[in-house]
């Protein structure tokens, strides 16, 4: 791990593990589609499962809600202000601070980034609820490019902001199709991770 500058993170499921922020989203993501297709939510549900399994047959990576959304003639724009206006996550979250501390301690060393396929409203919540809002440089949302990840152009504009080459970075998520298989690609580091227990141990890693 010599080299690393900066440090990446996912948001949803890699700083934090919620089954109801879960929930909520894939609920008003359903509402949306439902409408949109004049379907039931159950059948919207399924359907997006189907739209997943396909996408990822034809392309060997597993796919987001976002892709399958895009597949299925939704707006992601117009999806993420129903998340924005429908998801309430506070209930849902708790300060660990154990993962405040672990950030601040990063943050001596390295610089913090968030990449997330959520929009900045619903993001800027969650990390408040969490106490971890103040230790990031840069938030990466997907308003910055309605382009869900994976996503090589963004990932090159990231890569100019914040004045870092690929190997300097470590990429830090929970989906390994979705948040790290392309940086590994381009000759960053990655750290999977999928429970904050996993997270903690980053600095073993990275000593």
């Amino acid at each position: 791990m010599s080299g690393i500058r900066a440090l990446v993170f996912d948001l949803d499921g890699t700083l934090y593990v919620s089954d109801g922020v879960g929930r909520e989203i894939n609920a008003s993501a359903m509402r949306y589609l439902a409408t949109l297709r004049g379907i039931s939510p159950e059948e919207a549900k399924l359907l997006v499962r189907e739209t997943k399994e396909k996408i990822a047959a034809l392309t060997g990576w597993t796919a987001s809600l976002s892709h399958a959304c895009l597949e299925l003639g939704g707006d992601l724009q117009e999806l993420h202000r129903h998340f924005a206006a429908e998801i309430v996550p506070e209930p849902y979250l708790s300060r660990d601070e154990r993962v405040v501390e672990l950030l601040r301690r990063l943050g001596e060393r390295y610089e913090l980034h968030i990449y997330t396929n959520n929009n900045r409203p619903l993001a800027s919540r969650i990390m408040g609820a969490l106490g971890v809002a103040g230790y990031f440089r840069r938030v990466f949302t997907i308003e910055d490019s309605w382009r869900p990840k994976p996503d090589l152009e963004v990932l090159k504009e990231i890569f100019r902001e914040i004045g870092q080459e690929p190997p300097q970075c470590l990429f830090v998520g929970d989906r390994y199709d979705i948040d790290l298989r392309l940086p590994l690609e381009l000759g960053c580091r990655v750290f999977h991770t999928r429970t904050v227990d996993e997270l903690l141990t980053i600095e073993t890693t990275l000593a």
